[in-house]
């Protein structure tokens, strides 16, 4: 869902994304995100997940149980690791122009329904 969707789909939208991320163990985004203008919100659904927002080491989170998350404003630099095999559901607002809902070799897919 977001705004990458093709406009004569109804999850098409520019008010949210919602993206089911599979991440294989040390997938990763190794370079940090930055001037990003939407709120995000990470669910873990299942394995480890890291996330690293900002230089400050206090600002690190690691996802270890179902259901633990993490959420941040706009503006906030970030990048992420799978420890273990993951899968995570991103929820972004708004959805911003330039993003890809299938992102090839980050693991990332969205799904239907």
């Amino acid at each position: 869902m977001g705004r990458f969707i093709e406009a004569d789909d109804a999850r098409a939208t520019a008010e949210v994304e919602v993206k089911w991320g599979l991440h294989p163990a040390g997938d990763a985004r190794n370079q940090w995100v930055t001037e990003e203008g939407a709120t995000t919100l990470v669910i873990l659904i299942s394995g480890r997940f890291h996330i690293q927002l900002s230089n400050d080491p206090a600002d690190e989170v690691v996802l270890s149980r179902q259901g633990d998350y993490a959420t941040w404003g706009p503006g906030v630099d970030h990048h992420w690791k799978a420890e273990e095999d993951s899968v995570v559901l991103t929820v972004r607002w708004p959805s911003l122009p330039g993003r890809a809902g299938t992102a090839p070799g980050r693991g990332e897919q969205s799904t239907s329904g």
